[in-house]
């Protein structure tokens, strides 16, 4: 039998089983929808977690395509999956009812105008998706209607209740109520907010929402995945049919990511169960309504990597599918107590805060805990614990796993380097070579006030900001950990002129504050034990400055010799 394909970036079920790729099976979802009995179904999980792949399978085994020789080809899609193993009422209804099926992600545009366009061709697609519906049509303002709206020409109004208006006459034609299915419904909102149109994005999509989903009686159910559930914008206004399914909800945990089971399976399957261990560190560790689960996306990248290679190094993969924006906004916008609390997260701590599941895009720009919903509900932060305080829902977060503690540091250094080079160095820089050890220790201890540690204090979060700090100087070069003398000297700044001065730095670190003087005058007497000058002194340059530098946490001492 041939070895079946790892799809990469396939989002389309019937593309995935008829072209031999591997399908993790979650046609068991169809018997968890129907037991939960949810009129309008929302699911919130992060990108790249498999939603639009689960629609399209839901799509293909509920449409009534109109042909039976195709609805007989989309029944045999499941032939081998484990929902034909279920009793007979979970199968009744396969291809037994009209839908409508949107994807929402490519309404992400600069402008109102733009994304309307956008989503009016996704509308209009659809609609020529069920023209022999439109065939059928005898009232000639339903004719009409149907017109302006594939023809891209009709009124903001007719767009706004398109929805209601196709499911009504799909309803009509086939006798049968209608599925509705709605893929990243927030994606148009998102770029909204970030591009100053948001009031009239949520206005456009409230209708459009409302007028479907909100006691439509041509509507079987609906199901639509996103993000966030933004219910403050009051999208969902009075929808007390909305069944809202999110990370912390216990409902649905496993259909959405692989499962350890599943990831076994694979790399069985793909012999490669070596790996096992380092897939788990990297791309595990995502707790969604009490199911642990991996990043599906990750882990088939992964996977096809130890394929061609079985000792090929793991990626952050995730990182590539966004700008990973957010963690940049909550690393500037958190102040010194988020900035503390984030580096308990990346010390491998946890972080204990109440949530809040109705947040707004707004809320990114408001003080307080907002950041932390965004990073948990967004996939940056995962809850391993969550329980009732009152009226508050409490959480106990941590970062998943390596991949995404990766997306931090990479964050956390491009704004480090950025803040780096907005600030003038230039007095920095003299007052280092010129061996002003006061002048220096106070821009030090400013910049250290500042930044986030994402080494839980060790040797190369400090040397990380120095050489970073360094490197930017005209008139010296900043070598790091050369071989020089007995030794290696942490940092050397090395002047482009030989008659200028040499900078020898050797860091210490401190588990206590008190020991920091001690710690600076013992780098001081390392760099003269271990000769660390005698390389420049054979280049021939004749000026040399020491600096013994200790730290503590955000605490620096510098001490200084000339020789």
């Amino acid at each position: 039998m041939q070895t079946k394909i790892l799809p990469v970036g396939l989002e389309d079920y019937k593309e995935m089983v008829d072209g031999n790729y591997y399908y993790v099976d979650k046609t068991m979802l169809i018997r968890k929808l129907r037991d939960a009995g949810g009129k309008a179904n929302l699911f919130l999980r992060p990108r790249r977690f498999g939603k639009t792949l689960t629609l399209s399978m839901l799509k293909h085994f509920y449409e009534d395509t109109g042909d039976p020789e195709q609805n007989a080809a989309n029944r045999a899609l499941f032939g081998s999956m484990k929902i034909m193993c279920e009793p007979a009422p979970y199968r009744d209804n396969m291809t037994a009812y009209p839908v409508i099926s949107l994807t929402l992600k490519s309404a992400k545009q600069d402008t109102f105008q733009a994304a309307l366009s956008v989503l009016k061709e996704i509308i209009a697609s659809e609609f020529m998706r069920h023209n022999a519906v439109y065939e059928g049509l005898s009232n000639e303002t339903y004719r009409d209607r149907w017109n302006h709206i594939v023809s891209l020409k009709g009124e903001l109004e007719e767009y706004s209740t398109s929805l209601l208006f196709l499911s009504r006459r799909l309803s009509e034609a086939y006798g049968k109520r209608a599925v509705i299915l709605i893929d990243e419904y927030d994606v148009p909102l998102e770029s909204a907010y970030f591009k100053d149109y948001y009031d009239k994005m949520v206005s456009f999509i409230r209708l459009l929402f409302e007028s479907a989903l909100k006691t439509n009686p041509s509507l079987e159910f609906a199901v639509l995945t996103g993000c966030l559930r933004v219910s403050r914008e009051s999208i969902f206004t009075g929808m007390n049919n909305l069944l809202i399914m999110s990370v912390l909800d216990e409902y649905f945990g496993e259909y959405y990511g692989f499962t350890q089971d599943e990831l076994d399976e694979m790399l069985r399957y793909y012999q490669r169960e070596s790996r096992r261990e380092d897939l788990r560190r990297w791309y595990n560790g995502y707790m969604i309504g009490g199911q642990r689960v991996y990043n599906p996306w990750s882990s088939v990248n992964s996977v096809r990597a130890v394929l061609q290679a079985e000792g090929a190094p793991l990626r952050p993969y995730w990182s590539n599918t966004s700008s990973n924006d957010i963690v940049r906004i909550l690393v500037e916008k958190s102040g010194a107590q988020g900035r503390a609390e984030l580096e308990g997260l990346l010390a491998g701590g946890t972080l204990i805060k109440p949530i809040r599941e109705d947040i707004t895009y707004a809320d990114l720009t408001r003080p307080g805990d907002n950041l932390w919903d965004f990073m948990l509900f967004t996939g940056y932060l995962t809850a391993v614990s969550v329980w009732q305080d009152g009226i508050d829902i409490m959480a106990e977060l941590v970062i998943p796993n390596k991949e995404v503690e990766s997306i931090y540091r990479n964050k956390i250094r491009e704004w480090f380097n950025d803040s780096v080079r907005q600030r003038d160095l230039s007095g920095f820089y003299k007052a280092v070579v010129d061996g002003c050890a006061h002048m220096a220790e106070e821009f030090l201890r400013d910049i250290l006030g500042k930044t986030i540690s994402y080494y839980d204090y060790a040797e190369n979060y400090y040397h990380g900001i120095l050489t970073g700090l360094f490197s930017g100087m005209e008139t010296h070069i900043a070598r790091s950990n050369r071989e020089s003398g007995l030794g290696r000297p942490d940092i050397a700044l090395i002047p482009l002129n030989i008659w200028g001065t040499v900078v020898i730095i050797e860091i210490k670190i401190c588990e206590k504050a008190m020991d920091m003087e001690k710690e600076a005058q013992a780098a001081l007497e390392q760099i003269e034990r271990q000769g660390y000058e005698s390389e420049y002194r054979s280049e021939g340059f004749q000026s040399f400055i020491w600096y013994g530098a200790a730290f503590y946490k955000k605490n620096v001492v510098l001490r200084v010799k000339g020789v």
